[in-house]
């Protein structure tokens, strides 16, 4: 039976499919980007977070919830989250699941200091290349929804083009293959891309898989008081919040008592 993800991926792969560009001089635009912007360190700012870094999503809406912020700014968002103390943004820019668009990241991204992921679903060399000429700093790499040789290619890429992969797990033989590929960075999402069910304790369960030189972060169902403390205490760097902060009154306000509490969770 289909589900959720096999749609959505099948959909990436039919434009991906569909695109007559020459990958060479992709690439070199691609290089020439990161050459031109020097980039900033998604990894980096995770390490350097006083706390579990807190990893703010800038998303309109989504298949599982329908519209969260639909007339958000971007930019306004970006520098929200900035003032709130978020170390990284994720900004989608899928835009016919998520509503997202490229204009959301480069507006972003302009807007704020902070280093970006390009929340999307890669399945091509060419979208790691978009990524780069976009300005992201990182992409996300979702193992579900790539083949083994993908996943280690993808990985390979990323970092030749001095981008940050996140790659997404949602069980242990995932994370068996993300670490095969070479994977520094992993997310685990408690999210199932399948289903769209939440399981608030897969990232606790799946991170106790994870080896302690990965640099590791939660994904989904995250922004209540205690998550983050025991998130910390499962040994996570870094935890990925976006649906609470983007319903949030004062998003910024939100933020800080967030950063506050990994900041204290940490210590």
């Amino acid at each position: 039976m289909a589900t959720y993800l096999d749609g959505i991926v099948a959909w990436h792969r039919a434009r991906a499919a569909a695109d007559e560009r020459d990958l060479t001089q992709l690439g070199d635009a691609a290089r020439m980007a990161r050459g031109n912007d020097g980039g900033r360190s998604f990894e980096a700012a995770i390490r350097s977070a006083p706390g579990v870094a807190v990893i703010a999503e800038i998303k309109r809406r989504s298949p599982s919830k329908g519209d969260i912020a639909e007339a958000l700014d971007a930019s306004l968002t970006a520098r929200e989250y900035e003032a709130g103390g978020a170390a990284c943004l994720s900004v989608l820019t899928d835009a016919p699941h998520f509503g997202g668009s490229v204009a959301d990241l480069v507006a972003a991204r302009g807007a704020v200091s902070l280093p970006v992921l390009r929340k999307d679903f890669t399945v091509s060399a060419a979208d790691i290349y978009d990524a780069a000429i976009m300005g992201a700093d990182a992409v996300l790499l979702i193992v579900a929804a790539l083949s083994d040789d993908e996943l280690s290619r993808f990985v390979t890429e990323t970092a030749a083009l001095g981008l940050a992969a996140l790659v997404e797990v949602h069980d242990e033989a995932e994370v068996s293959r993300a670490l095969r590929a070479g994977a520094g960075l992993i997310g685990v999402n408690q999210r199932d891309l399948r289903t769209f069910e939440l399981d608030a304790e897969r990232a606790v369960r799946v991170g106790a898989v994870l080896p302690p030189e990965v640099l590791s972060v939660a994904e989904s169902g995250i922004g209540e008081v205690g998550q983050i403390s025991r998130l910390a205490e499962a040994g996570f760097d870094g935890v990925l919040i976006g649906e609470s902060l983007l319903r949030a009154p004062d998003r910024v306000a939100a933020l800080r008592a967030l950063t506050a509490l990994s900041g204290s969770a940490a210590s």
